[in-house]
């Protein structure tokens, strides 16, 4: 009789969990340290250094008051952004939610440069205090936005990024003005760790634990926001209360963090992120094991970085080298790891009202648009004040304005575009060009060839350019191919891409090169450089471009349905998203290339056409159109004339204008 061999068991695939990549983190950690300490200090004098510092001994100082100190400091704001990350993303239901996200670290930014520049007296009291009291200022902004929503996810979102843009806008704008009075908090703003004492780990270590104890009474309350709103309510939670003590103690956590080491923000994106992909799905697993691992990511970086010293010629801020290494850590993950996830359809309409009469409204943005564009051809200001063309005004000047006038309203058309198209396919009202990261890799082209070829016109730009938001598509297409370019793993692609971008941005701003003002004029989105054929093909290419979308709209229209159902009314799901990200990248990189990466409008524009009533995807993409290039051609004019004979860049007076309509309209919700 013959026995049938009992088959072989397979060997258990052994699969990285959130446990496994904390210790592998935690010893190459630990090695870094003993590197570190004894290339440095001498291990020796660094272990006596910690404790007990012999009078003399100039090394063992140095390691008790500077480099034990910032190892401290490092792990601490590692763990409190982190920390920060779980708790927002937990009652913003968002995984794109971090410490960056409620303009906290913006407008912590803000209060140091106004503070630098307008009472430099109230820095000698502590610049963690100024800034702390500008972030808390912030949040409490979106807090009064979002309040008569009940604190409602997508609004208390939305309020977070127009703050924080409009924060960022107004630093940025005092940068242009004032660079080298503010050159020092540009290396802090990029996150630096540098410490003279212990007293950044004295401030930070009591209230970081003390915001774990409340984070850890917080998990089975918190669990309740993972269901929807209505079963929340039946399980007798108050929502709003609940979603203030989460919002508040995430944006105390983050506002003292940002204080002592500044603005480090990609740790409480990463981090969670990382944690979540790696398998942690329950809350009190994501806060420990995120908490764990952002300690651990921040310090390692910053011991990596302290061998830069002498190997570059400019300060590295730890910041800018954490996004550096962070994001490709993120984009390696993401296609090996499973992330489900579907367009949240629900987010995508809460704002929508449809209007009766979308025609209507649609002929009065068309008004509103021209109406602009004759005010910035006729109007403005000159050596003998205000004049109008055709009554005192010189005609000479109708030539310069007239090249400026259409590069804004085609890159407008196409921001506006990209942000209506982004928000449709992924269904996350926090998307938009920048997020999707093709935006920052076109502007990290640009940025080369600026540095590297220093005489370079306009079709070196343009082609430098070019080929960047290509490689940047193709990268979003080979990390999501086999996610199918779900929304939760594309936008996770691109919000580590576009850090990436942030953290050059920082270094090149940090670095003290002359070219460094010329970059920052172009971030800024100026149309100051612009032909008239230029702006033609820019206006031509948004034209085409718009019509080429429209024929789109049913399909995006059945998207909002889910993929299920999407695929059994007929729609190549995958196709589709893919044909729109092509679409986007086009668009982006067209508006980028002219005016610099002008994200705002692209989150603006979409929403404002909600706000108005148009719902529907046709009348969206249109009425988003003609709101985005009205509010880049008035934006330009205001620039011009605003601080005349100097001049506000359209992109950031884009931001202003388009901030302050928006928080208004939010308030009104």
């Amino acid at each position: 009789m013959t026995t049938r061999a009992a088959p072989i068991a397979a060997a258990p695939q052994q699969r990285l969990t959130p446990g496994r990549a904390c210790l592998g983190l935690a010893l190459a950690t630990l090695a870094l340290a003993a590197w570190t300490a004894e290339s440095r200090l001498g291990l020796g004098h660094a272990w006596q250094g910690l404790l007990a510092p012999h009078e003399g001994a100039e090394a063992q100082w140095v390691a008790h008051v500077s480099w034990w100190p910032r190892l401290a400091v490092a792990l601490l704001g590692g763990a409190g952004l982190a920390l920060a990350g779980v708790l927002m993303q937990q009652v913003l239901r968002n995984p794109l939610a971090a410490p960056t996200t409620l303009g906290v670290a913006s407008g912590a930014n803000l209060a140091l440069l106004a503070a630098t520049l307008v009472a430099p007296g109230l820095l000698a009291a502590g610049r963690e205090w100024v800034a702390l009291a500008g972030g808390a200022l912030a949040m409490g902004l979106v807090f009064a936005l979002a309040w008569r929503r009940r604190l409602a996810p997508m609004v208390v979102v939305l309020a977070g990024l127009v703050v924080n843009l409009y924060c960022g806008a107004l630093g940025t704008v005092l940068l242009l003005f004032h660079q080298e009075a503010l050159k020092g908090l540009m290396i802090w703003g990029a996150g630096s760790l540098t410490q003279s004492g212990w007293g950044g780990v004295t401030y930070l270590l009591p209230r970081l634990v003390l915001a774990a104890v409340l984070a850890a009474l917080l998990i089975r309350p918190l669990r309740l926001l993972e269901l929807d709103d209505t079963n929340a309510r039946s399980l007798g939670g108050s929502l709003r209360r609940l979603r203030l003590a989460g919002l508040g103690l995430a944006v105390f956590v983050t506002a003292c963090v940002i204080s002592v080491i500044g603005v480090v923000g990609f740790i409480g994106l990463a981090a969670p992120a990382i944690v979540r992909l790696l398998g942690a799905r329950r809350l009190a697993a994501r806060l420990g094991w995120s908490t764990l691992l952002g300690a651990l990511l921040l310090a390692a970086t910053d011991l990596l970085l302290q061998h830069t010293d002498g190997l570059v010629p400019t300060l590295i801020p730890t910041g800018a080298a954490t996004a550096a290494l962070g994001a490709p850590l993120l984009l390696w993950l993401l296609p090996r790891l499973r992330l489900g996830g579907s367009p949240n359809t629900a987010s995508g309409a809460a704002l929508a009202r449809r209007h009766p009469a979308p025609r209507r409204r649609i002929a009065g943005l068309a008004v509103a648009l021209l109406m602009a564009i004759g005010a910035a051809l006729l109007i403005g200001q000159g050596t003998h004040g205000w004049t109008l063309i055709g009554a005192g005004g010189d005609p000479a000047t109708l030539p310069w304005r007239l090249p400026r006038v259409i590069a804004a309203a085609g890159a407008g058309l196409l921001l506006a575009l990209a942000g209506t198209l982004i928000q449709r396919v992924t269904g996350n009202p926090m998307a938009s060009p920048e997020v999707l990261g093709i935006s920052g890799g076109t502007a990290m082209g640009l940025m080369a060839a600026l540095y590297w070829l220093p005489r370079a016109g306009t079709p070196e730009l343009l082609s430098f350019g070019t080929l960047a938001a290509l490689a940047t598509l193709a990268l979003l297409v080979a990390l999501n191919r086999r996610q199918q370019f779900r929304a939760a793993p594309l936008l996770l692609s691109g919000v580590a891409i576009t850090a990436l971008f942030d953290a050059v941005r920082s270094l090149v701003l940090a670095g003290g090169d002359p070219r460094a003002q010329q970059v920052l004029a172009w971030l800024s989105g100026s149309t100051y450089y612009l032909d008239l054929p230029t702006a033609l093909v820019v206006l031509g290419l948004a034209t085409a471009l718009l019509l080429a979308v429209l024929p789109l709209s049913r399909r995006l229209e059945l998207l909002t349905l889910g993929a299920p159902a999407a695929r059994s009314l007929g729609v190549a799901v995958v196709r589709v998203r893919l044909r729109v990200l092509v679409l986007v990248a086009l668009v982006t990189a067209g508006a980028t290339l002219v005016v610099g990466p002008l994200s705002f409008v692209g989150l603006l524009a979409p929403h404002l056409a909600r706000l108005l009533g148009l719902a529907r995807v046709r009348a969206q993409l249109v009425g988003a159109g003609l709101a985005g290039a009205a509010l880049m051609v008035l934006a330009d004019w205001l620039g011009r004339q605003w601080l005349f004979p100097q001049e506000i860049p359209a992109g950031l007076m884009a931001s202003l204008l388009g901030g302050a309509y928006f928080l208004w309209a939010l308030r009104r919700l």
